[in-house]
């Protein structure tokens, strides 16, 4: 039996491919092909841009596939189809970063629009385009929204008076002069499945085991280990110096005076940390990297 798991193409893609050979899955892309091959024969992949994948899952083309709540959203306001789909894993990464994007409403810095009421009888360009009419229609406010087909930030002020655009740092929003004025919602990655293929209990237990490593890779993420020796006397000032995303592993040694510490640490605090271990008389210290950590 095989999974069939679509690949976000575009934006999404590479970082999708880093975060799989982290989880333990290497997928290797070719330039002329449209199906990736992995080291998996259990999974097949396929290459879909996230803009689409709802629609595919949803149809049962594939089984599961990654893609954004946004276009999540997107697929179901236009098809009206509701309980077609089920997030099996909420997976916080994105292009740049492990964390959400926004979609904003963006206006020229030297617009006077501050808000949507603001847009009244104007027109806004987004690729987004149901969930900022149904975000209006929340507002109740008359625009014309059209659909943009990239290059976004540059329609504002000539061609549309503001944007709806997805951001990560809105650096892109700042060097094209534009201003936010509000957030229309925020998104990030979904491991979603078709409903009809996860009551087959195969595909269920194999989705389940690939949702769990991606979530262990991910909370790995920007985290090392830290093992080091201590003599018992002095482990109290040791244990009161490291921070443990439980509580640290204490290991009695040969010498039962000594004793070995294991714990997880954020990498960004290492370098300060180690030259304090070493002054409350840790000796032995080790840091290594982490791929996976399953809680």
């Amino acid at each position: 039996m095989t999974l069939k798991l679509g690949i976000p193409k575009g934006s999404l893609q590479e970082a999708t491919i880093q975060l799989f050979a982290r989880a333990g899955f290497n997928i290797y892309v070719s330039s002329r092909s449209y199906f990736p091959s992995i080291d998996d024969p259990e999974i097949e992949c396929m290459l879909i841009r996230a803009q689409e994948m709802a629609r595919y899952v949803s149809d049962g083309v594939l089984d599961a596939g990654l893609t954004g709540q946004d276009w999540i959203a997107e697929h179901e306001a236009g098809e009206g189809r509701t309980g077609v789909l089920e997030s099996v894993a909420d997976l916080i990464y994105a292009k740049q970063s492990f964390g959400k994007v926004r979609w904003v409403l963006a206006a020229p810095e030297d617009s006077p629009i501050r808000s949507a009421r603001d847009l009244e009888g104007k027109t806004v360009a987004t690729e987004l385009v149901r969930a900022t009419r149904a975000y209006f229609a929340r507002h109740g406010v008359s625009v014309k929204v059209e659909f943009s087909w990239g290059a976004t930030e540059v329609k504002p002020p000539m061609l549309a008076d503001a944007i709806v655009e997805v951001t990560e740092t809105g650096s892109s929003l700042r060097a094209n002069r534009l201003r936010i004025v509000d957030t229309v919602m925020e998104s990030n990655t979904q491991l979603i499945a078709n409903r009809d293929a996860l009551r087959d209990p195969w595909k269920r237990t194999k989705l389940d085991n690939v949702a769990l490593l991606l979530r262990a890779a991910i909370e790995a993420h920007g985290r090392v280990g830290l093992m080091l020796n201590v003599r018992r006397a002095d482990l109290d000032a040791v244990l009161g110096l490291l921070p443990a995303l439980q509580r640290p592993t204490i290991s009695s040694l040969s010498d039962a005076e000594w004793v070995a510490v294991n714990t997880i640490i954020e990498e960004r605090t290492v370098r300060d940390l180690i030259p304090k271990l070493k002054a409350a008389r840790a000796q032995g210290i080790v840091e290594y990297p982490l791929n996976k950590i399953v809680i």
